[in-house]
């Protein structure tokens, strides 16, 4: 182990904890709570490219998803796109639409940089409510079947609805957890992670400061928009509540609470706020209460996020 790298290290880890975790299913509800925790952790890996890395803020980045999944619920129906492209169709707009947005909004810090972003998403959720000749309005709509478990009958291979997604989500996380990984120790990553530090330190040195928090931007969009795809794609519905405020709100709070900095923290964080609330319905009318208190003790005892923290002092113990 001591000879593998931090990046090869995380891969294994999520590749091992994907492969057990099945092991302990009672039942296919459970796949269903895993494919969500990988479409959240997909979504975190891009905040942390934004956040963690680059070192900015948005409370807005649920409007991307809900750019990536309604993009899977009206391009079959009005362009004839199969779901894949749909998809696809979604990240380059939702990437087009950061580049656009953020290049204005990007000039702001702090509060006024969360505020801008806050009313990005806003705008996006009231497009999608507003609209209801386009987006069915509040109600919602339907969204085509991906179509990939008829392909693997027709071949003779049979795989229920909820394990298929399960592996299928897993290795999009995969990917994108891999691209992360591997923008970290780049050039561009070690660019990014100066913006973190100091921006007037960055510029100093030659950093092209609006250049790479722009970029930024633009890949947390497109993981942001990938990941409501796909919760588009296996729900076969969907609603302007995946553009709406509380879930910018919770896709910030996962990364922050598992950790803005690593990939591993992030994703950590996706799979405890979104297993936790299935664990806590015991206390009935008090599981918001106990999910608010724990998450409010880990962010006073843990203030890096819970995996870095448990990292640190697991090593000064070490040593």
């Amino acid at each position: 182990m001591r000879h593998l790298t931090p990046k090869a290290i995380t891969l294994l880890a999520l590749v091992a904890l994907i492969l057990v975790a099945p092991l302990f299913f009672p039942s296919s509800f459970y796949y269903r709570v895993g494919t969500l925790m990988f479409i959240n952790g997909l979504a975190v890996t891009g905040l942390v490219i934004l956040i963690g890395y680059a070192g900015q803020i948005s409370l807005g980045h649920a409007g991307f998803c809900g750019i990536g999944a309604y993009a899977c619920a009206l391009a079959p129906v009005h362009l004839g796109l199969p779901p894949v492209l749909a998809m696809l169709l979604g990240a380059v707009i939702s990437g087009a639409l950061a580049y656009l947005v953020g290049r204005p909004i990007l000039r702001l810090k702090g509060h006024y940089l969360a505020v801008a972003t806050l009313g990005f998403g806003i705008l996006i959720f009231m497009v999608l409510s507003n609209e209801s000749w386009l987006t069915g309005g509040p109600d919602g709509m339907q969204v085509e079947d991906l179509g990939l478990r008829a392909l693997l009958k027709s071949v003779g291979i049979s795989v229920p609805a909820a394990e298929l997604w399960y592996w299928l989500s897993a290795l999009v996380l995969l990917l994108g957890a891999a691209l992360a990984l591997n923008l970290h120790t780049s050039s561009t990553g070690r660019a990014l992670r100066s913006l973190h530090d100091s921006e007037i330190a960055a510029r100093t040195v030659g950093v092209d400061v609006a250049h790479f928090k722009l970029m930024a931007f633009v890949i947390s969009a497109v993981y942001a928009s990938v990941s409501g795809s796909l919760l588009a794609m296996m729900n076969k519905f969907v609603s302007p509540d995946i553009a709406g405020f509380l879930h910018s709100v919770q896709l910030v709070t996962m990364t922050v609470l598992g950790g803005a900095g690593s990939v591993f923290g992030a994703i950590t964080g996706a799979s405890i706020l979104t297993a936790l609330p299935q664990g806590l319905t015991i206390f009935h009318d008090y599981e918001h209460i106990v999910l608010g208190l724990i998450m409010m003790l880990v962010m006073i005892f843990l203030r890096e996020g819970l995996v870095p923290s448990l990292i640190k002092r697991f090593s000064r113990r070490q040593g």
